[in-house]
C-alpha cells in the first residue's frame, strides 16, 4: 500500500485515448511485460488503448496504477507469471472503474487497501500472516464492487417483498369481496 502513496507524476498523467492524453498505456503495459521477461504481443495490447475518453479514461488510469504497483521488485522476486499479470490488467480495471474513480485509490485508505488486496489475490498472494480465508474476508469487506452487489441484491429483495405484499393484499381484498358478494 505504501507504493501507491509514491506514484510518480508520469503515472498520474492523462491516459492517451485517440489524440487526447499523454501516457500511452499500451506502451507502459508492454514495458511491464518485458520487465517480467515476457514478449509483448501487439494484438493483445490493443485492450490498453481507448476510443472513448469519457468511458475509458478511468479504466486506463487504473491500469496505470496497477502497472506501477506490480512493477515493484517484490512482485518480480516472487515470480509473477506474465499471463497472470495480463489477466489482472485486463479484468480488474473495468470492475474497479465501475465503482470508483482512479484518484480514490491514492487518496482513500480503504480504496488503496482494496486495490492492493485485489492485486495480491488475483496474482495468488496474500498479506503476510493472513490465512486465505482472512485475506478473502478482508478483501470482500473492502470491495466497492461487492458492496454494490450487496446493495443491488438488497434492493431486488425489497422489490420482491413489496410485490409479494401487494399480491397478498390484492388476494385478501378479492377474497373479502367474494365473501361479501356471497352473503
Amino acid at each position: 500500500m505504501h507504493r501507491l502513496t509514491a506514484v510518480p507524476p508520469d503515472f498520474l498523467d492523462e491516459p492517451r485515448i485517440g489524440t487526447r492524453g499523454t501516457v500511452r498505456v499500451d506502451a507502459v503495459v508492454a514495458d511491464l511485460i518485458r520487465h517480467y521477461g515476457g514478449v509483448p504481443e501487439a494484438g493483445r495490447l490493443t485492450v490498453f488503448t481507448g476510443q472513448d475518453p469519457g468511458r475509458e479514461r478511468n479504466r486506463l488510469a487504473i491500469v496505470l496504477l496497477l502497472a506501477w504497483l506490480t512493477a515493484d521488485e517484490w512482485f518480480a522476486s516472487h515470480g509473477v507469471p506474465v499471463e497472470a499479470l495480463l489477466s489482472l490488467l485486463m479484468e480488474a480495471p473495468p470492475e474497479l472503474a465501475r465503482q470508483t474513480a482512479s484518484p480514490a485509490f491514492l487518496t482513500d485508505p480503504d480504496r488503496r487497501e482494496e486495490i492492493t488486496r485485489l492485486t495480491l489475490a488475483r496474482l495468488d498472494f496474500r498479506p503476510a500472516g493472513e490465512s486465505p480465508a482472512q485475506a478473502q474476508d478482508r478483501l470482500t469487506s473492502l470491495s466497492a464492487t461487492e458492496r454494490a452487489r450487496v446493495i443491488a441484491a438488497a434492493r431486488a429483495g425489497e422489490l420482491r417483498a413489496r410485490a409479494i405484499r401487494e399480491a397478498l393484499a390484492k388476494k385478501a381484498a378479492d377474497e373479502s369481496a367474494d365473501k361479501y358478494t356471497r352473503e
